[in-house]
């Protein structure tokens, strides 16, 4: 019930629908009680002292009957069409509720968690809710309530035919509450054997590349295979389940009728009801055993639902741990003064990544990372960028503690051209002002001159209207590398970080964009993290880092004549 109030408090905008819905249903229950006392009227006036001056009054029952049943007609569609209404618009605001709740979530939250597994989440858990408000809710309140009306008719016939009537009800409540304890565990599986079957999918749709090269196709077939028959035997547990739940709730309903029956045949013969009262009876018994039948296997559709709501509201619950203070500040232009104090950083708290490190940024410096791979260089990326927090010490912005800045205002100040490039599924234009999305053709233009991607673009035949395909699969990693600098110029930020920027294209590429950041340098705070060296040897200063610390600073030349790291990693280049 937690995660049902949840969702409809959630959906408190779509009220009116539901309401539209319940008001259909009450009246389709009202009809529905009417059409057996408009037949067992008919019945007594047939059975009775009938003549040709009854007909008048059989085709007033009959237009009545015909009446009722044209309006049930109608009140069952529009219940049917404003729950459905209600459902999926609930389930499209979830959806994108969720959405947005994943982009508020820190990095931290998606480093031990797949990918497909949070997609069946989006899509296939708030999927569930459709069953909820369309089908679970209407029925068991559509349900409910030709019950209780049923009764209290069945009640004024004949109290102990009714008691007889009643027999039954215990016992399907007592299993029916039995069966939810049993079936919920089973449908929490499914939903989560669902979301690993689809995080498999997406693994090796995404890697496909690498199984077809390494010749790993069996080993991906297996995988998902298993999978794929590990959801297949939860959704038979549900099935066998199930199938033992609804043909007892058939078998016990039937006993019901039999006994109620054959007492009411004694009755009757008795002269204790007359066959208009039996017919009567019986037409509401069957209005009361049926609803009773949807409203325990209702139950299915109602657990479903809240296993998909569980798994939704899990993820919906989820703290981000990078986030504004309430007092947070929003940066004018920035100036670009960067300056670390003590700064300690591990991602898993126990093996530091980062230790003590102190170091300042002046603006329109150009300062390069290096060092070996692993040693935290592109951790002091993130670390600026607000990806994480330090662990200790602080990362002060133009003389402001970033944890003290909105992030929307900080990340605004800043450009990035990260060392994994991803490009979304459009074409070249949009991926290059994917940051500024109001600049102009010319700016693109120059931007994308600067970086030197310009004469292949021009090349060609869509030009900027070009497609890069989904991850920028049509073009290659230095177009790619190319592509993203031109992006990040196009921003024109005060502070540009390049990690690994050049890694990815040739040596006449390389030079080439090294001439631009050349041009960049005193207009902007550039960071760049390089390995290859040449990058980095016109930078202001350059830190070296090693096994978590920083080792060495300085220019290209001071570092050389210390004959330390710097020196060693230049001499294994040159070699």
């Amino acid at each position: 019930m937690k995660y049902i109030g949840r969702l409809l408090y959630a959906s408190k905008e779509y009220y009116w629908m539901l309401a539209s819905a319940v008001a259909s249903i009450v009246i389709y229950t009202a009809l529905n009680l009417i059409g057996p006392g408009l037949i067992s009227n008919l019945i007594d006036l047939l059975t009775g002292n009938f003549s040709k001056a009854n007909i008048p009054e059989v085709q007033r029952l009959a237009l009545l009957l015909f009446c009722t049943y044209l309006l049930r007609a109608f009140f069952r569609l529009g219940s049917d069409y404003w729950a459905h209404c209600a459902a999926w618009n609930i389930v499209a605001k979830m959806r994108i509720k969720v959405y947005d709740h994943l982009q508020k979530l820190s990095l931290g939250y998606y480093s031990d968690k797949q990918t497909g597994q949070i997609m069946s989440r989006v899509m296939n858990d708030t999927a569930q809710f459709e069953l909820l408000i369309a089908h679970a809710i209407p029925n068991i309140l559509s349900s409910a309530l030709i019950v209780a009306g049923v009764a209290i008719l069945l009640v004024l016939l004949n109290p102990w035919l009714a008691l007889l009537t009643f027999i039954p009800v215990p016992f399907m409540v007592a299993f029916s509450l039995y069966y939810s304890k049993k079936i919920y565990p089973a449908y929490s599986l499914h939903q989560t054997c669902l979301g690993d079957m689809n995080a498999v999918l997406q693994d090796n749709l995404t890697g496909l590349k690498e199984i077809q090269l390494f010749g790993r196709q069996n080993s991906a077939s297996e995988v998902f295979s298993f999978q794929t028959y590990r959801w297949r035997d939860a959704v038979m547990k549900v099935v066998w389940l199930g199938g033992i739940y609804h043909p007892t709730v058939e078998a016990v309903l039937s006993l019901g009728t039999v006994v109620v029956v054959g007492f009411g045949g004694i009755m009757a013969l008795e002269g204790i009801l007359s066959v208009g009262d039996i017919v009567r009876f019986l037409l509401y018994l069957t209005l009361f055993y049926a609803p009773i039948a949807t409203l325990v296997t209702s139950v299915d559709s109602l657990l479903q639902a809240v296993a998909g709501a569980e798994r939704v509201f899990d993820l919906l619950d989820a703290e981000p741990e990078i986030k504004d203070k309430p007092a947070a500040l929003r940066l004018p232009a920035a100036k670009g003064h960067l300056v670390f104090e003590n700064v300690t950083f591990s991602y898993d708290k126990a093996s530091p990544v980062l230790e003590d490190i102190s170091f300042t940024i002046a603006p329109g410096e150009m300062v390069a990372f290096v060092g070996p791979t692993g040693v935290g260089k592109t951790t002091i990326a993130s670390l600026i960028t607000r990806f994480y927090d330090p662990n200790s010490g602080r990362i002060k912005f133009d003389g402001v503690d970033l944890r003290d800045i909105e992030l929307a205002s900080l990340r605004s100040q800043m450009s990035v051209v990260p060392q994994e490039v991803f490009l979304f599924n459009g074409t070249i234009a949009e991926n290059i002002a994917y940051g500024r999305p109001d600049a102009t053709p010319e700016e693109l233009i120059q931007a994308a001159k600067k970086a030197y991607i310009h004469d292949f673009i021009a090349s060609l035949p869509q030009g900027y209207a070009s497609l890069v395909g989904e991850r920028g699969i049509l073009l290659s990693g230095g177009q790619k590398q190319r592509l993203a600098i031109a992006r990040a110029l196009l921003r024109n930020t005060p502070l540009l970080i390049l990690d690994e920027a050049t890694a990815s294209v040739d040596m006449e590429a390389e030079k080439q964009i090294q001439k631009a950041i050349q041009q960049l340098a005193g207009t902007r705070t550039l960071l760049v993290i390089a390995h290859r060296l040449s990058t980095v040897r016109r930078a202001d200063k350059i830190i070296v880092l090693d096994d978590t610390n920083i080792v060495e600073q300085g220019s290209h030349e001071e570092l050389l004549a210390k004959a330390g790291l710097y020196a060693r990693l230049c001499a294994s280049q040159i070699a």
